[in-house]
């Protein structure tokens, strides 16, 4: 019966059934067969959304991202990215990145920053001469590029949990962070080579009038830093403080945004914030199955037990972190996976900082990797496309980030050269 039932969820997944139905099943499936109660499951859920002090700024992060993206904002942005950047081979496609990475480190969440970019730059990608295929694969790859720098939310959450100075975290994120950049851009650049892209002519004097026209916009990363690690403001107070900045600037200042357009916009958001929630609850179900059947444990304990070398352990863990991404999202990974790891790497002469940026970057990867990566369903709803088809665009950009991941990992000197060297404490 149990594999008959295997059998029918694998086959409503191949006929395209929702992902959450298709979550939801394979938890109910093995809470069935483990004989715990399904009530348990439910209220663990609930448990988790009441208590969790992250989740409910999603959805005002998601209004504000929503009133950025409806606004000419997002334009003012890619403007002086593209003033600064786009001479380069590629350079729409390096604006894009580094646009999305930027918007994510302001906002600190991958899927507002797709929703927020996604719709304005894949159409000028597009018609740029980037197929669809790679400009889709692209933006979803760029969606969580910004996770490594401040004022990442992660990075803090690690760094609580494994109780490591969130300042060193900070500071090492920032050489391993460009250097995923980079290995984009260069995937890029041989694209839109080969492509024959179009690019722009530098002009200070264009540079100078994209930086006048975007200065408000480029005011949010004041914001995030000064409120949150000045110790002014909560991260749900500095949620609400970017929605009110976003309004006053969009409504009054640029005069973007009309009063009868916020219904709408509260409307779209929210039925985003809905979607993104009932997969997060299916993710969570099946996590809580995996959890209370002690798998990661297992696979960490099989780890410890047979292998002897550090450089084999950082392979192994990888792998460990990988498959810890197909499967959780990223702040359940951070609360549940990082206190068990944290004293086997430091056994194995791991340095726990070294070790937040190879966890960071796997779970970065995470989030475009089947079956609960986020930025996979965030771009399906954002761009109308089939789950499929989002996961095969984003294969080449995996496995340049995957290089990268190799690079990070086995020279710890990427992550620890400026906290050494300048004394970080």
């Amino acid at each position: 019966m149990a594999a008959l039932a295997l059998a029918g969820i694998a086959l409503m997944a191949f006929l395209g059934a929702p992902i959450f139905t298709v979550l939801s099943s394979l938890a109910l499936l093995g809470f069935s067969l483990s004989g715990l109660p399904v009530s348990a499951l439910i209220v663990d859920i609930y448990s988790q959304f009441s208590n969790n002090p992250v989740l409910y700024t999603i959805p005002i992060f998601t209004f504000a991202g929503f009133i950025l993206a409806e606004s000419k904002a997002s334009v003012r942005v890619v403007n002086f990215s593209q003033a600064v950047l786009g001479w380069m081979p590629g350079g729409l496609a390096v604006v894009a990145l580094v646009a999305c990475a930027a918007f994510t480190a302001f906002t600190g969440a991958s899927g507002v920053t797709i929703i927020a970019l996604g719709g304005l730059l894949f159409p000028v990608l597009v018609k740029g001469r980037y197929s669809e295929g790679f400009s889709l694969g692209l933006l979803t790859a760029s969606g969580s590029l910004g996770l490594l720098f401040f004022p990442s939310l992660p990075i803090i959450i690690y760094g609580v949990v494994a109780e490591t100075s969130i300042t060193q975290l900070f500071a090492a994120g920032i050489v391993p962070g460009l250097l995923l950049i980079v290995i984009l851009s260069l995937v890029s650049a041989v694209y839109a080579v080969r492509a024959r892209t179009e690019t722009t002519r530098a002009s200070l004097k264009n540079i100078l009038k994209a930086t006048s026209e975007a200065k408000w916009e480029l005011l949010i990363p004041v914001i995030l830093v000064v409120g949150i690690f000045g110790g002014f403001f909560t991260l749900g107070e500095v949620a609400s403080i970017m929605v009110a900045y976003a309004l006053l600037v969009e409504m009054f200042i640029h005069r973007d945004i009309s009063l009868r357009q916020i219904p709408a916009i509260v409307r779209e958001s929210m039925v985003l914030v809905g979607a993104i929630f009932i997969i997060f609850s299916s993710a969570l179900a099946l996590t809580t199955y995996m959890i209370d059947a002690e798998i990661p444990m297992r696979i960490l304990a099989f780890i410890q037990a047979h292998i002897s070398s550090k450089v084999a352990f950082l392979l192994a863990l990888n792998v460990f972190l990988l498959f810890v991404g197909c499967i959780m999202d990223i702040y359940s990974a951070l609360v549940v996976v990082v206190p068990l790891i944290v004293p086997i790497a430091t056994s194995y002469g791991v340095n726990p900082v070294h070790l937040g940026i190879i966890f960071l970057t796997n779970l970065e990867i995470g989030y475009l990797t089947p079956p609960v990566g986020m930025n996979l369903f965030i771009s399906c709803i954002r761009f109308s496309r089939p789950v499929l088809e989002v996961c095969r665009a984003s294969i080449p950009f995996i496995l340049a980030l995957l290089a990268g991941l190799a690079l990070i990992t086995y020279l710890p000197g990427l992550s620890l050269w400026l906290v050494e060297h300048f004394g970080i404490r």
